[in-house]
């Protein structure tokens, strides 16, 4: 289990040193959740900029990358500078089938690896036809927006579908989940067979990033 925390609900006041801490405490990505006040009601890009901008000069490790947007090739070209290792975008930002290629081809062509999300209430079979031209698939296990939120339990099942699409096919995609993630719900998550799982305050909020991390990869 690998984990990607989310810092969406870091103070800009104490950033440099929760960012310095996460890295210490061996978390294995950062989580950059951008919004663009469109697609979803929040609107956190100057902020994530600011992050990356700061999070670049003082650590090496991976930036996951995650775009909750309706123009994913604006924010893409607006991220692509801080060579994140991956990008991933919302199937729903798209009005079809062949601007989800386009958009996987170019985020590729940036040397970048390509995500797709979907909410909770999207089917997960109108994804399966993407699944080998990308690294992985985020399942929304929140409606995406907002930190803080409960798991939706339904979008488990979700997963475990998902998981059983990409062992049958023999895919060597990764399944992401975000939202509603910490220790009491970890253990679902893994069964779920998750391979990422996405933490913002389940990490943040906890007094010691490092027993917090270690205990959601065991």
């Amino acid at each position: 289990m690998y984990i990607s925390t989310s810092i969406l609900s870091v103070e800009e006041a104490n950033s440099t040193k929760i960012f310095y801490n996460l890295e210490e405490a061996k978390t294995d990505y950062f989580h950059i959740d951008v919004m663009d006040g469109k697609f979803v009601e929040n609107d956190t890009n100057n902020k994530m900029l600011n992050y990356c901008n700061i999070i670049k000069q003082i650590s090496n490790l991976p930036l996951d990358i995650h775009l909750m947007v309706n123009d994913v090739k604006q924010f893409v070209e607006e991220y692509i500078k801080f060579e994140p290792d991956i990008i991933t975008f919302h199937y729903e930002s798209c009005s079809s089938d062949e601007e989800v290629m386009k958009l996987i081809n170019f985020v590729k062509e940036n040397n970048v690896k390509v995500g797709l999300s979907i909410k909770p209430n999207t089917p997960v079979e109108k994804i399966y036809k993407f699944l080998p031209y990308i690294y992985l698939v985020l399942v929304m296990t929140v409606e995406p927006g907002k930190g803080g939120q409960s798991l939706i339990p339904s979008t488990l099942e979700t997963a475990k579908k998902l998981r059983e699409h990409i062992d049958s096919e023999k895919l060597d995609t990764y399944i992401e989940a975000d939202g509603g993630i910490n220790l009491d719900t970890i253990n679902d998550i893994k069964n779920a067979g998750i391979d990422i799982a996405v933490s913002g305050n389940g990490i943040i909020k906890s007094e010691d990033y490092k027993e917090t991390i270690k205990k959601l990869k065991i």
